[in-house]
């Protein structure tokens, strides 16, 4: 019988330092996300941590975390051929293919949020006409903080690009808040066909919706990401529950008609 919380050991195949907190470990496994996903990590007698997949392909996925507590801190002390242990993949990731396809996005994300939609823009710079644009604002706190720092030039070569630091300056990004940004999106160009996707801490998330809202964007038009918000991964812990909703069964993705009672 298949056992849904019992996870499966996978060999790490390679660990990449992505900025002053962060870094990728690329493990070996067959299990095929969809864009948005999580899976819980654990080592045996530290616990585990629920994780999204930053990128995937095949026989490999791609996990970038951050060192917050002691399951991560105990993670970021394997190496290439050590093992990790896996169960999942868990929740709703993005509606790509229902409601992202062929229309313009905006993607809007701060810090590590940017990990849970790098698969996604990938495909989006990879296949050509699957959406029509994808105007990207990506912010950091410092230069130490930014992450994908080759894909960030990349997608600078289809994407209209907007990057900002909440306070260092280097050349050709921004200073300031992401919020600050979104007046430059043209949002009245796109006529209605785009969705707009938000991915970061929750006050970062709130802020930013509100801002898309001031400039016209209808609430059914935002996406957002609860990615912090998972413990058991199957709705019994009882741990991601916010008033009635499950975040690990419904979301981590929401549309922000839902997301906005979750975040207030």
């Amino acid at each position: 019988m298949n056992n849904p919380v019992r996870p499966i050991a996978c060999e790490i195949i390679d660990v990449k330092k992505e900025s002053q907190s962060e870094w990728t470990f690329k493990v070996k496994s067959d299990i095929k996300p969809s864009h948005g996903q999580f899976l819980q990590l654990s080592i045996p007698k530290f616990g585990e941590a629920p994780i999204s997949v930053s990128a995937y392909g095949d026989g490999w996925m791609d996990f970038t975390i951050r060192a917050v507590g002691k399951v991560t801190d105990e993670i970021f002390n394997k190496q290439p051929g050590d093992t990790l242990f896996l169960r999942g993949p868990y929740g709703h990731g993005w509606p790509v293919e229902e409601q992202f396809k062929g229309k313009h996005i905006v993607m809007i994300t701060g810090g590590t949020g940017l990990a849970p939609v790098r698969s996604m823009l990938n495909k989006f710079y990879n296949e050509d006409g699957y959406v029509k644009s994808v105007t990207l604002i990506s912010g950091f706190k410092n230069e130490a903080g930014i992450i994908f720092k080759p894909e960030l030039e990349l997608w600078k070569n289809k994407f209209t690009t907007h990057y900002t630091l909440d306070r260092d300056k280097i050349d050709g990004w921004n200073v300031g808040f992401v919020t600050e940004l979104v007046k430059e999106v043209p949002f009245e160009s796109f006529e209605g066909d785009y969705e707009v996707i938000i991915v970061g801490p929750p006050a970062m998330m709130k802020f930013t919706a509100m801002e898309a809202m001031k400039c016209g964007v209808p609430v059914e038009k935002i996406w957002v990401s609860f990615e912090r918000k998972m413990s058991c991964a199957i709705g019994k812990c009882g741990h991601c529950r916010i008033d009635e909703t499950y975040v690990c069964l419904e979301g981590p993705v929401f549309n922000y008609t839902q997301a906005k009672k979750l975040i207030d």
